[in-house]
């Protein structure tokens, strides 16, 4: 699962807190004064990267709008579309170390554009299966492709098909198997996604260590809050175009138009989902091209050429001369690694910072708490386009459109508010933990009546209820033959819906029992349908091609998941800024890059990977009926249990935030335990509290920096 504004932190970088010899940055800085560019202006660089961050959340969120287009394209459950998703943390975590490392000794602006490059060579991977596996083949009744050819949908004796059709058909299925290796082309996708997570991984950490190295202090907050404020504006447009991408058949330019007789609001209607890959391909291969032009240095700013320390530690708290004395040593250490000399100080710093971090209550209660509402975020953010077409009878252009114009700036709005509500307030340490479990409290809590705001399953004759209109309970394989179509040699394996004139979804025109039919493609009426006939409500025995709609309080469901949707996304993301400063303020310094790293992997490998992975195993098990494939096999899900559905996705995404809100509250106690009277004194006054026993100096940071400069994962797509 990609998280597309996540810090890929480094573990060993040049903007650690280090001592660092100042005559190599004398040298660096008279270098690049005797070489100037109008390349190499701090501002062009910003908005280059800018592009850079709107390019890879704009891929990153389209490729949640195609979840279920993939899906249905390569037939695959949405367990392996999970893993699909997967694949971008993979691929990150493969070289974040690495990058990080070796990258801050390289052209970093170079590092980043072929990272742009190779992400760009990786969104056009995703869409080359489009053009090998030949054209989309649905599930389709013979004679709603060829009106030239009379064929009952009830075969009630094969001879009565003519020989042509019977061999056209047969040809079909033939030439579907030959290709359906090309069903295994989701390989291809997932490579694809793969290849985007390596391309993504300098971005950040290089990114911003380059901002921070060469702007002038006071506005390097201020340069990385309008990096981060960009890439928000990326998720919005790459779910508008999963939108109109969604509208467009599959194969538009390669088939006639009017030969496909299914909709939009078919379970089975893929859309072009191939070609806004290709767009976002391209447009990371314009983000790229600036940085091969950008120097390697920038000059120096006057007020940092004289700093024997980077500018990130004046923004924290002060340990006690004990600390800091073991801190230079251990930077001193670090140092000597940066420079190349020596890798044997590596288990000398890593073991005690290591077990200094895991010695923090404060950080390990807040990292188990964030690892486990990721868990509960990530899943409910990868499916929430799925939920919404399954319980709700939505196209995935109405669900893609709905959440990039609406979700996405309720969550923006949230975490401007959060910053806002900490400066204004000029809230501590105790306050931001306090408004960060409020905020995850109270956006569970209205999650919690989503339960009620579901529709009904959709009357689907030998699935959800009988062929008589009375609610089902027994086995759907079985229950799919009944005696007004006994006498027709129909398949239990096949999804052809048609809508009869009683309002019920039969699977196929066989099953329905249709003797006749007239017209063609999306025109075609069946007629002499049996099964509609016999069904207790029924006033005709017609059917049209489709399913039928949901019930008439459906729409108005959806209106009001629409609004609470809208209210969770905001009150969830109120507490990201909180959180995030929590997390900094209660380590030292001089571990600040180091925990940032620990806490991005942990977030990556136990809350990216696996999450999208159990969710969509969770999310099979509410499946009715399964598609098969051509040659056999399971394929993708075509009719899911609405109620179950509902359970499942909800159910797992409370569970899940309830047991972080329960580690938040453990966070809240421990810092009320450890942090003195006066210190909560102080932090109402609007300084900030203590996370350790000992006392603090009240050197602390800027608020207008400190909220401009804070981002945390996922907050693009928190829905």
């Amino acid at each position: 699962m990609e998280i597309s504004s996540k810090e890929n932190t480094h573990f060993f970088s040049n903007n650690t807190i280090l001592p660092v010899d100042q005559s190599s940055f004398k040298s660096e800085s008279s270098a690049s004064k005797g070489k100037p560019s109008c390349w190499g202006g701090i501002k062009i660089f910003l908005g280059a990267l800018s592009f850079v961050y709107f390019a890879k959340a704009l891929s990153g969120s389209y490729l949640k709008s195609t979840i279920t287009q993939i899906e249905r394209r390569f037939d695959i459950p949405s367990s392996l579309v999970g893993v699909i998703d997967g694949s971008f943390e993979i691929g990150n975590l493969l070289i974040i170390i690495l990058v990080s490392y070796f990258g801050a000794k390289l052209h970093r602006p170079r590092i980043i554009g072929a990272g742009c490059l190779i992400m760009s060579a990786g969104t056009f991977l995703i869409a080359m299966p489009q053009f090998f596996m030949g054209r989309y083949q649905y599930e389709s009744f013979p004679s709603t492709i060829n009106s030239t050819v009379s064929i009952s949908p009830c075969l009630q004796d094969k001879s009565q098909t003519p020989l042509s059709a019977l061999e056209k058909s047969q040809a079909k299925i033939n030439a579907g198997c030959e290709k359906e290796a090309g069903s295994s082309m989701w390989i291809y996708v997932l490579l694809g996604n793969l290849l985007r997570g390596i391309g993504e991984t300098p971005i950040q950490p290089l990114g911003i260590a380059y901002i921070d190295d060469y702007a002038v202090e006071e506005n390097a907050a201020l340069y990385i809050g309008c990096v981060q404020t960009v890439a928000i504006i990326g998720p919005i447009f790459g779910f508008l175009l999963g939108s109109l991408c969604a509208k467009l058949y599959v194969d538009i330019g390669f088939v006639d138009l009017d030969s496909v007789t299914i909709s939009p609001k078919d379970v089975q209607w893929v859309g072009a989902w191939w070609l806004g890959y290709l767009i976002a391909g391209v447009i990371s291969v314009l983000a790229g091209i600036p940085f091969w032009f950008l120097p390697k240095h920038l000059p120096k700013p006057e007020s940092r050429k004289d700093s024997s320390t980077s500018s990130e530690q004046s923004k924290f708290i002060i340990e006690e001369n004990k600390d800091q004395r073991t801190s230079y040593q251990q930077q001193a250490k670090l140092a000597e690694m940066a420079k190349g000399k020596s890798w044997s100080f590596l288990p000398d710093y890593f073991l005690p910072s290591l077990k200094n971090l895991f010695g923090n209550p404060v950080y390990i209660l807040y990292l188990c708490a964030s690892i486990i509402q990721f868990n509960s975020l990530i899943g409910m953010v990868t499916y929430k386009p799925k939920y919404i077409e399954q319980q709700y009878g939505q196209t995935s252009s109405k669900t893609n459109f709905v959440i990039g114009l609406i979700n996405i700036p309720a969550v923006a709005f949230g975490i401007f508010s959060g910053g806002l509500i900490m400066k204004k307030f000029r809230i501590g340490v105790l306050g931001a933990a306090k408004l960060s479990l409020g905020s995850s409290f109270f956006g569970y809590l209205l999650l919690l009546s989503l339960f009620a705001m579901g529709c009904e399953n959709s009357d689907v004759a030998g699935l959800t209820v009988s062929y008589h209109g009375t609610k089902l309970m027994t086995d759907y394989e079985q229950a799919l033959f009944s005696e007004c179509n006994s006498g027709c040699s129909c398949s239990k394996n096949d999804w052809d819906p048609i809508c009869g004139e009683n309002g019920v979804t039969y699977v196929s025109a066989c099953l329905a029992g249709c003797q006749a039919s007239n017209g063609s493609g999306k025109n075609t009426v069946f007629f002499n349908c049996s099964c509609v006939g016999t069904f207790e409500s029924s006033q005709s025995s017609s059917a049209v091609v489709g399913p039928c709609q949901k019930g008439n309080e459906c729409p108005k469901m959806f209106l009001y998941f629409l609004v609470i949707s809208v209210i969770t996304s905001y009150t969830l993301s109120v507490g990201g800024t909180p959180g995030y400063i929590l997390l900094l303020r209660c380590i030292k310094p001089h571990l600040k890059s180091f925990a940032l790293g620990i806490y991005t992997l942990a977030i990556r490998v136990l809350a990216g990977i696996p999450a999208p992975v159990y969710f969509g195993v969770a999310i099979d098990t509410a499946c009715l009926k399964w598609g098969s494939k051509r040659c056999g096999g399971r394929g993708a899900c075509r009719l899911y249990d609405s109620s179950a559905l509902r359970y499942v996705y909800l159910g797992l995404t409370l569970v899940l935030g309830t047991v972080s809100i329960f580690f938040s509250v453990a966070v809240l106690w421990v810092l009320r335990k450890r942090s003195s009277p006066q210190d909560e004194t102080l932090s109402a006054s609007g300084e900030r509290g203590a996370c350790g026993t000992q006392s603090r100096k009240d050197n602390f940071v800027n608020s207008d920096q400190l909220i401009q400069s804070t981002f945390w994962p996922e907050k693009e797509t928190r829905l």
